[in-house]
């Protein structure tokens, strides 16, 4: 795996990212730092990508269990230290997975296996950062309870 950074000029402190895939990925500072907040900070892309392989690993292990599932996301909400190298040092997940009649043990369980076993980059930040995890399933086979 491969990918190029590359500075966008000395008047601000905007990066663009290529991957050996050919994607771009822009990364800004903050204003107090010489940046322009024209794009994520680079710590935010790693909590994305962090974020992205752990739902892309439990909607493969929820499909290959052929559960119905119609949707799920991931929201992290990451502490970091108050002194450089300012590492991640707590991480919460909290997923939501919509699906027809999910088992919440199947759930949490494919949630368990990628932290545990599939996700490289949960993996890498637990050496730094307490992960912990939460899961919320919407069901799609229950009846609406709103109104018309």
């Amino acid at each position: 795996m491969e990918v190029k950074i590359d500075w966008g000029g000395p008047d601000g402190m905007l990066f663009v990212g290529q991957t050996g895939t050919g994607h771009i990925a822009a990364m800004d500072g903050a204003p107090e730092g010489g940046g322009h907040n024209l794009a994520p900070r680079p710590m935010e892309l790693l909590l994305v990508g962090t974020g992205g392989c752990t739902a892309y690993d439990v909607v493969l292990i929820l499909k290959r269990g052929r559960h119905a599932i119609t949707g799920c996301s991931v929201k992290l909400q990451a502490e970091r230290a108050e002194t450089d190298p300012k590492v991640f040092t707590k991480i919460h997940f909290v997923f939501t997975v919509t699906g027809s009649n999910l088992p919440r043990a199947a759930v949490e369980r494919a949630i368990a296996l990628s932290h545990e076993k599939y996700c490289s980059a949960s993996a890498m930040l637990a050496h730094s950062a307490k992960i912990t995890w939460s899961a919320e399933i919407v069901d799609t086979a229950l009846p609406s309870t709103t109104s018309p």
